[in-house]
Parts: structure tokens; C-alpha cells; sequence
């Protein structure tokens, strides 16, 4: 058995950055919805901005975790 070590380490990085990075994006959209209605001040009175912030950020979430849903299942190739 031959492990290439280079292609495990690639690997582990590239899932903790991804870990991290829907962490983050998914954190972003749960404080875009949690200013939501106190957006009273200012030019977005109605609180549209921090509900469309939200919006992608969570759109973003489902993205990556469908992609990651297609990656692994080898049935969608």
C-alpha cells in the first residue's frame, strides 16, 4: 500500500478551509437576520438589505453542502 501523503495533506486542508468557510458564511447569514428588524436606522429602513444578505448567505450554505453531496455520491456523475 502506497499513501501518497502530499494528496492526504491537500485534502485536510482543503475540507478544514471549506469547514471553516460555511462556518463563517452561515454565521454571517445568522447575524444578517438577527439585525434584521432593528435595521430602523438609516437608508434601509425595512430591514430589505440584511434580508437579502441573509438570503444569499444561507443560498451559499446549501450550495456547497449540495456540491459536497455531489461529490461524494458517485451516482450524479
Amino acid at each position: 500500500m502506497n499513501i501518497k501523503w502530499s494528496a492526504l495533506g491537500e485534502v485536510a486542508v482543503v475540507a478544514f478551509a471549506v469547514g471553516v468557510a460555511i462556518v463563517v458564511i452561515f454565521a454571517v447569514g445568522v447575524l444578517a437576520w438577527s439585525v434584521r428588524p432593528a435595521a430602523d436606522t438609516g437608508r434601509d429602513r425595512d430591514g430589505t438589505l440584511a434580508t437579502v444578505a441573509a438570503g444569499l448567505c444561507f443560498l451559499a450554505c446549501a450550495l456547497i453542502v449540495c456540491y459536497g453531496i455531489y461529490l461524494v455520491v458517485p451516482q450524479f456523475h
